[in-house]
Parts: structure tokens; sequence; C-alpha cells
């Protein structure tokens, strides 16, 4: 039996046990049924075959939306890849050869090359984006300046799991009202499609969005699943066969999603507009951090986020990628091409697909249809793991799904960009364990080498070591794009004040290098442990995300990170018999013997307070706020906590 929770001492965050009273009635609020058919793909048949057997017409292999001289822009980004990279790997392979390679410097610098390589993609991707916002070129999708008048009939899904119902479905309110101010009530329909397991959840969701359909002016649905086949993405397809036909477009977003009602209407503009587009992925920003932790992502995203997708808008064009959020979709081309199958074989290679997103968007351009990545709208939001340790179980679940996909690269059909974007989000996870073996080869190299208590100035010597010479330039690429970040809004007097003026923009970007750097040794060593353990078959399951900050002691954190405090052992261990390397590996020992401590500290909202007070990684939208900045409770659906705590709805 369903229970209903007192939605008063809910929504006003009352910390006094509270009963459950039965709910009496369906649980569900939905439209009539409009069934769309949604095949599962074959993933093993070519699709022209596909075509011959009765399915729909293979599209142009060029969507009119592509944009113009790709085949250029790829081999300038591949070229500057792959010279940067090389230019990397030099010096280390020189230095090597002039006593001739051992097994273990051949193994090390295999591992350092494909390690690099990546790198040097990402830090090319951030030049591209910079080219492109200083030039201001034109975006594929042309966007106009003014708020379109609403076209087309559009579904906002909210797929939930197990979530604090208030702060989930008040997003979702605060979209409404911003969707009702534009006049597109009459558009748009609103759904939340949960799986939660727990009753109490489920109760909470049932209250709290039942208010708000009382209240809102678009149409408000909820629908909970008993059982929950495919996770996210059986929720989805499942919607798409029982009210699919009835939609032209879905906009899919995540529990801690916000979109603005502007946002919405120029994307549902755009796919009117371009009848071949089947997706168009946002590139949301971060909102409601209150820890140091979270903190930092969301200044970094702020600062250099739009840069990223900038670039990877560049070189992908009309074979863009989708991250499973903010995003419209064409309803039809999806049923037609992103019906995921069943995997054979065990996990992680087999089961249900777990990283679901950028494989519908290679399926998706597979069925002849455009995927664009857009970072010319802004309006487009979510939240962050509030600590180190959430960050790590949710990347847990990320690793296998991208894992998986090494196993799909053979599938008929598919884009070799849409390929490539497969494995970058498999080497996303790959290069910490590239990284670690890296280190702990240069250090069994080093280790046949007698002491040296002159090896701190080797920076000073012509002849660097490989080990420093290999770490001075990864650092490097991998600063590059926050470099690129802050010049750019150092360039610009507009936004430049926005960021709170020179010295604060200074100070926030020298605060979140400084955390990104601390925490990269134990985001290393754990997705390392990882990987791992996902080739063994271990399976990630199905957790409910955190999204809300705790006080953790240091004795848990301590347990929790007990595997990176190891690793952070054995490496001091190792430098017992090369003492003299200790300055250089300082870097990626001392946060892994004090990634306990670090986790607990920077994962403390009281701590990311007062960093804010003092003006550390203030972002643009808090500045404009001041002191009355909006907590995660603000999210809470101020419609619904107005009809529940004060009668009737008011206005405002």
């Amino acid at each position: 039996m369903l229970y209903q929770r007192n939605t008063l001492a809910s929504l006003a965050g009352s910390s006094e046990p509270v009963d459950y009273l039965p709910i009496t009635g369906p649980c569900e609020i939905l439209p009539h049924a409009s069934p769309l058919a949604m095949p599962r793909q074959n993933l093993n048949a070519d699709p022209h075959e596909m075509h011959l057997e009765g399915f729909e017409p293979i599209r142009p292999a060029a969507p009119a939306t592509s944009p113009l001289r790709m085949t250029e822009r790829r081999v300038i980004f591949f070229g500057a890849t792959l010279l940067t990279a090389a230019a990397a790997a030099a010096t280390p392979f020189l230095l090597y050869a002039r006593d001739g390679f051992n097994p273990l410097e051949v193994v090390g610098l295999a591992l350092f090359s494909l390690l690099v390589l990546a790198i040097s993609c990402w830090f090319c991707n951030a030049v591209a984006g910079l080219a492109v916002l200083i030039h201001a070129r034109a975006p594929a999708l042309s966007l106009r300046a003014a708020t379109p008048a609403p076209a087309g009939r559009t579904a906002l899904l909210m797929p939930i799991y197990n979530e604090d119902a208030a702060a989930a479905v008040g997003r979702l309110a605060a979209t409404e009202v911003s969707l009702t101010r534009l006049g597109a009530n009459r558009n748009v329909d609103l759904f939340v499609l949960s799986d939660s397991t727990r009753e109490e959840v489920a109760a909470d969701e049932w209250a709290t969005v039942t208010a708000l359909a009382e209240i809102a002016s678009c149409p408000v649905y909820y629908r909970r699943r008993h059982i929950n086949h495919e996770r996210k993405v059986g929720n989805i397809s499942e919607w798409v066969r029982r009210f699919g036909g009835a939609y032209d477009y879905m906009v899919v977003l995540d529990a801690d999603s916000t979109m603005a009602g502007e946002t919405i209407l120029h994307l549902v503009d755009a796919m009117e507009r371009n009848p071949g587009v089947g997706l168009i992925q946002t590139a949301p920003t971060i909102v409601g951090a209150e820890t140091l932790f979270a903190r930092a992502s969301q200044f970094g995203v702020k600062l250099y986020g739009r840069v990223a997708a900038a670039g990877l808008a560049w070189w992908t064009g009309s074979e863009g990628t989708y991250w499973g959020h903010n995003a419209i979709i064409r309803v039809r081309a999806f049923a037609e091409c992103a019906g995921l199958p069943t995997l054979p074989g065990r996990k992680p290679f087999g089961g249900h697909v777990m990283s679901h997103d950028v494989l519908e968007a290679s399926l998706l351009r597979r069925g002849g249809w455009a995927v664009h990545v857009t970072p010319a709208l802004g309006g487009s939001t979510e939240e962050t793991p509030p600590g180190l340790r959430d960050f790590m179980v949710r990347e847990r679940r990320w690793c296998q799904g991208n894992l998986q996909h090494l196993a799909l690269l053979r599938t008929p059909g598919l884009h070799w960009i849409n390929r490539l974007q497969l494995v970058m989000g498999a080497m996303a996870y790959l290069a910490s364990p590239l990284w670690f073996c890296s280190l702990m080869i240069g250090l069994a190299v080093e280790l046949q080498n007698p002491v040296d208590w002159g090896s701190f100035l080797y920076i000073l010597h012509p002849q660097l070591t490989p080990l420093l010479w290999a770490s001075m330039m990864t650092t490097a690429m991998l600063m590059g794009p926050k470099i690129i970040g802050l010049v750019l809004v150092l360039s610009r007097a507009e936004e430049r004040k926005a960021f709170g003026g020179t010295w604060t923009l200074l100070k926030g970007a020298a605060t979140e290098a400084f955390l990104s750097m601390i925490t990269a040794p134990v985001l290393m060593a754990s997705n390392t442990r990882v990987v791992v353990e996902v080739l063994m078959a271990r399976d990630a399951g199905w957790s409910t995300q955190s999204r809300i900050a705790g006080h953790k002691r240091v004795s848990e954190a301590v347990r929790e990170h007990r595997w990176e405090l190891g690793v952070g052992i054995a490496l001091l261990i190792a430098l017992a018999f090369r003492p003299d390397l200790a300055l250089w590996f300082s870097p990626i020992l001392l946060p892994l013997l004090l990634a306990g401590p670090l986790a607990a500290l920077i994962s403390r909202s009281d701590i990311g307070a007062a960093a804010k007070r003092l003006g550390l990684m203030l972002t643009p939208e808090e500045i404009a706020a001041g002191a009355g900045s909006r907590s995660r409770r603000s999210y809470a659906p101020a419609p619904v906590v107005r009809l529940v705590v004060g009668g009737a709805p008011q206005q405002g």
C-alpha cells in the first residue's frame, strides 16, 4: 500500500517525526494513451540491410545542418592533436633512446603516449573553442535573437529515482512558471516519471506532484513504475511507447535539472526550422553548490565549460553527442532509431546499456538524423554531487557504462566521429590507470638508478629527466583549458565585471586550480581501482544520487578512502629507496596520504559558505544576487508551498 506523508511538514523542512497516511485512489495522473512503436535496434545489422527488411529509408549521409568544410575542420583538429601529442612524447623518447630501451621503458612510453594523446585531444578541443568564441563564428544551428512563439507539442520528462520530491518537482515548477510567463503553457506538458522503490519517497512524489498539478498552467502528469526494467532507458522508452505519438519533441531532464522557458522555446523553434535534426544538446552549467568541492565544479564549469562546448560543437558538427539530460529530442526520430537492446554476454560488457546517452546519439546519426551540441544557449542548469565520495560513486556507474561502449565500436553504420566519441568516453576513465601505470613505471625506472641529491635541481639542468619532462608537459596541457577560459573572460570587460572584477576572478581561478590539483591524484587512484573492478565484472548497481551536503567525520572519510591511503603508503615506501625524488612526487603523494581529511574538509557546507564569504569561486549569478544568493532549499516549489501552507495560491 502507498502512504502519503504529511505534505506541510515535508515541504516546510520539519525535522519532527511524521506519520504516513494511506492514499486512496489511483496514484497516477496520465493523459490518454498515444502509442508509438519503438523497435529495439539490431546492433549487428547494417542499417541499409535493415531498410531492405522494411525499415524507414536511410536519410542522406550529410544532414542539411552539417557545417561547411567539416573535412578541413577535422584535419586541422586531429592534425593539431597528433602534433601536440608528438611534441609531449618526443623528448622522453629521445632521452630514453640514448642508452637504448629496456622493456620497462618501452611499456612506460607506450602507456604515456596513449595518455598524452587523449590529453592533447582535450587540450586542442579547448583551443578550437577559444578560436570559435573569439571570432564569434555563427553556430551550425541559427538561434533567433527573440524568443519565438511556441510551436510544436513538447513534453518535459523528468525521470526520478528515490529523490527528494520537493526539490526535484520544485525545479520542474520553476520551469513551468517560466513557460507560463511566455504563454507556452498550452504547448508543453510536464511528466514526472518515477522509478522510486521506497514507498515513503513515492508518497512524497505523489503529494508534491498533485499539489503542483492543481495550480500549474501547464498540464502535469505523474507515473510510477513498480518494476524498474532497464533503469532510466526503460523509463524513457516506456513513455515513448505509451504516449510518444502525441508529441513532436521531448525535453529530457534529470532530477537536478532546470531549464528556462526561453531556452526550451529556442530549442523547439530550432527543431521546427530544421526538420532533419534529431537532437540538440545544451551545455548546462552547475548551480546550487554548497560545499567547497561542489563550488569548485560550479565555478570551473561556468568559467571554462563553454570553451569546451564550443570546441566540441565546432569539430563534431552534425555528429554531436548527448549527455542524457537538458536536451531536446525529436520523438519520432528517437523511437525509430534509439531503441536499445540488451547486450549479449556477461557484465560489464553485456546486459542493459548503462551509459545510454552517447549510444542513442550515435544511433540517431546512424539513422540519418543530425545531432548538435549548442553552447549558444544559457538557461540550462544542473547540480553536482556535494562531496568527493559522492562524486566517486557516480563516476563508478559512468565508468562501467563508458567501458561497455568499447564492445560496441564495431556496430555497423556508425559514423566514425560517433565511434571516436565512444572511445573518448572510455578514455575519460582509462586515463586514470594509464596515468597511474605511467607513474609507477617511471618510478621503477628511476629506482634502478642511484640516489642523486641534486635531482631537485634537474629543472635547471639542460638534460631533464624523462619523468620530469613528461609531468611538466602533461600538467601544461591539463591546465591549458583552464587558462584558456580564464584568458577569454579577462579579455572581455563585461564578463570580467560579471565575475566580480579581475582580482576576484583570479582568486577564484587559483582556488579552483588548486582544488583540482589536490583532488586529481585521489580520483586517479579511485578510478584505477574502478576500472579494474569493472573489467573483473563487478556491477556498479543503481544507487540514488546524493545531492545534499552532510557533515562527515574525518574518521569516516578515512575509512571511505582507505584504498587511496593505501596507494599513498605504497608510494611512500617506494620513495624510501629514492628519497631524492620525494619533492617531485609530493603533489601526488600528499593528497593520497591525506585523502580522508581532504575529502571531509571539502565536502562540508560550512567550509563552502566560508569560501563564498571570502569571495572565492563566485559565479556571475551569485555576484548578481549578492548576499541573498539562493541556497539549494530555495528550489522547493514555491507555488506548491503557498498552496499547502497558505491556502489558496497567490500571484507572484
